[in-house]
């Protein structure tokens, strides 16, 4: 086997620039493929940490309205009980606008707790969260996204500042207490500011000036060691039990829906990787035309070989060791390539470096195999050759 790499090698420099040629082409289409696989799967992890960290990977409880029969306080505690949550706290929404320095915008107006940080985990760029204090006393304090304090006052922080929401047609004052960054900031730069602004106030406050007094959701958060299949009728059972006012129960699992975002990710990143993959066999043909070149070239010599003793499968092993090597090389160029130019990406934009190494295997393995592929007929015909008339040939 090392005699025929050795021989291989030497038989694959004979004509250096119709080899690097061919070279490139694979290495243009395996490079092709690990950039663009590597690409999906950096933009999957980049989603799934920011849809984390807008909560999406909680379980979300609603209770039909009629007969003003929301979720309340004693369902919120009844729900921390399961052992199977780590957290949850109450959020109350409403689409609504937000007037900062006499720039009004839309926003979406949440009413949570002390716990929001660590539900949907809100990083504090300046100041802090809401929190039990603010809750208890019914605080007209406010948290807001970044994006909120750059419309209206042109830079990040105004902790201190007042701004105006609209509540039920009149305007409500409130102090920013702080400025957050979380996952919607992204998702808004990326659709153009189709989602709106945040703006994060003690749930109690927003229950009094919207005199609704009861929950338009829970956000739940499970232990991340333990399976969510019969979380749904854990908690109906925990909620329903020993209430008053009837209501209908509704478990949203989100972690399914995030699931099948990632699934239709990884369907969309395989097409992709496979269109680009097309390009491999493309250089497969040329590697057949190269191989053909080579024993249209080297009959002589073959006639020689076979002269002194050369069997078939001598001269056929010897063609398929140059197609796979000519593979190999412009395989692992490639690789390299598309490796240093996905971390080089990453490192640009400040994201994290992930690899699909699964892919990158796959297109090594997949690259070999189209070298054999096309290799075969070329060796076929070279073992075939007579050696009378192979040497008679000029």
């Amino acid at each position: 086997m090392l005699e025929c790499i050795k021989t291989g090698m030497r038989d694959l420099f004979r004509s250096k620039l119709r080899s690097f040629l061919t070279i490139g082409g694979i290495s243009i289409g395996v490079l092709s493929v690990v950039v663009i696989s590597s690409i999906g799967e950096i933009g999957k992890t980049e989603i799934n940490a920011q849809m984390t960290d807008m909560g999406m990977d909680s379980v979300v409880v609603t209770a039909d309205l009629n007969n003003y029969s929301g979720l309340k306080d004693e369902d919120l505690e009844k729900i921390k009980k399961i052992p199977s949550i780590e957290n949850a706290m109450p959020l109350m929404n409403f689409v609504t606008k937000s007037i900062v320095f006499d720039n009004a915008e839309q926003c979406m107006l949440w009413g949570v707790n002390e716990d929001a940080g660590r539900v949907i985990e809100l990083l504090p760029v300046y100041g802090r969260l809401i929190n039990r204090g603010d809750v208890a006393s019914k605080a007209k304090v406010c948290v807001i996204d970044e994006k909120v304090a750059l419309s209206g006052y042109k830079r990040s922080n105004i902790v201190g500042k007042t701004i105006k929401v609209v509540i039920g047609g009149s305007q409500e004052e409130y102090t920013v207490v702080g400025i957050v960054k979380n996952g919607v900031n992204m998702l808004q730069n990326m659709l153009g500011g189709i989602i709106p602004n945040f703006i994060y106030v003690p749930y109690t406050t927003l229950q009094i000036q919207s005199s609704q007094y009861f929950f338009d959701e829970v956000v739940v958060k499970m232990k991340d060691d333990l399976p969510t299949e019969n979380i749904t009728k854990s908690i109906e059972r925990y909620v329903l039990y020993g209430r008053e006012v009837p209501c209908q129960i509704k478990v949203q699992n989100l972690l399914k829906q995030k699931s099948q975002l990632n699934g239709i990710m990884d369907i969309a990143a395989a097409v992709l990787s496979v269109i680009a993959g097309i390009s491999l066999v493309v250089s497969g043909l040329s590697i057949m035309t190269v191989m053909l070149v080579c024993v249209n070239e080297r009959t002589r010599e073959i006639g020689i070989k076979k002269s002194i003793g050369a069997t078939n499968m001598d001269i056929m092993t010897e063609f398929l060791m140059e197609a796979l090597l000519i593979t190999l090389i412009g395989s692992a160029i490639g690789v390299v390539l598309g490796i240093a130019g996905s971390v080089a990406g990453c490192i640009l934009l400040g994201l994290k470096i992930v690899l699909n190494l699964r892919m990158i295997l796959t297109v090594i393995v997949f690259s070999m195999l189209i070298g054999l592929v096309f290799g075969v007929y070329p060796a076929y015909r070279a073992a075939s050759l007579r050696p009378v008339d192979a040497l008679r040939f000029e």
